[in-house]
């Protein structure tokens, strides 16, 4: 059982991946990310929001993020994960030294996400937008052993109609932005819906150096018919809830081009990994 109830957080890394989502990003303008992100942890949370122990497990996710002006207030928004491993190292003796459980390893794509944003207000320093995201079930539902299930995707189609409002403003003459978002997606295939909320404020230093810190908080609404532990030994189980936080830095090296590196943790949550996860990426933003 300690096996199914472990879940890496996988499921906030299409909310971790942006940096410059407030604004729509104008025709032919877009922001383009190519990432590698990685959580390994021995501990998860349960379902009471108890810390236990599991099998060391992991993942490792390559995967590409773009925002794309399609016209001056419309964005189409892509996140395909198109290299993912999951994996459960052996469970060794601490006694003896013998292999008790032999690990596994699955390589596969990832779930994706495509949507589209909408530029409702953007007046001065202010900017409303909403954004519908469709969450395909690209990802293998299925790996590994009996001991050791492993998947890459949950198997349900998900819709997601979110709300962003964001605010331009400096510090001591350091440019910065502040950012809150709301949402509620809706789950296929028995799965609970889910209600994301969160902020991010981030600062320009040098005029090169974002550094951005972060919070997203994913609640069930408990409405589903799968089981909590059982949903076919899946990793991406019914009802994960996190609080989340992150800080990220983003250095452009040229024009355009640049590198970041961002830190991830839940504070508190229910049936997902208790660990950091960490992502180096390389990015172009076209404005």
């Amino acid at each position: 059982m300690m096996n199914r109830k472990f879940a890496p957080t996988v499921l906030f890394l299409f909310l971790t991946t942006t940096l410059f989502a407030q604004w729509t990003k104008g025709k032919d303008k877009g922001y383009y990310k190519l990432s590698a992100w990685s959580v390994i942890a021995d501990k998860h949370y349960t379902d009471t929001g108890e810390i236990d122990q599991n099998p060391t497990r992991g993942t490792f996710n390559f995967s590409f993020y773009g925002e794309h002006g399609l016209s001056k207030k419309l964005d189409l928004i892509a996140y395909i994960p198109f290299f993912t491993r999951t994996y459960q190292n052996n469970v060794v003796s601490k006694t003896r030294g013998n292999v008790i459980t032999e690990g596994a390893s699955l390589d596969a794509v990832g779930d994706i996400d495509i949507g589209l944003r909408y530029g409702l207000l953007k007046k001065n320093s202010l900017a409303l937008s909403t954004t519908l995201k469709l969450g395909f079930p690209t990802g293998k539902t299925s790996g590994g052993n009996e001991f050791a299930i492993l998947q890459t995707g949950d198997g349900e189609f998900n819709q997601l109609l979110q709300v962003d409002f964001g605010a331009s403003f400096k510090v001591k003459n350091i440019p910065a932005y502040g950012k809150t978002f709301a949402g509620y997606s809706h789950r296929s295939k028995g799965f609970s819906d889910e209600i994301h909320f969160g902020g991010e404020i981030g600062f320009l230093f040098f005029k090169k150096l974002w550094v951005t810190g972060k919070l997203n908080v994913l609640k069930s609404t408990k409405n589903g018919s799968i089981n909590t532990f059982t949903a076919n030994g899946s990793l991406f189980v019914n009802n994960i809830e996190y609080s989340n936080v992150g800080l990220q830095a983003a250095y452009t090296i040229y024009k355009e081009i640049g590198v970041s590196y961002e830190y991830g943790s839940a504070i508190d949550g229910r049936i997902i990994a208790a660990a950091p996860s960490h992502s180096v990426g390389v990015f172009i933003n076209i404005n």
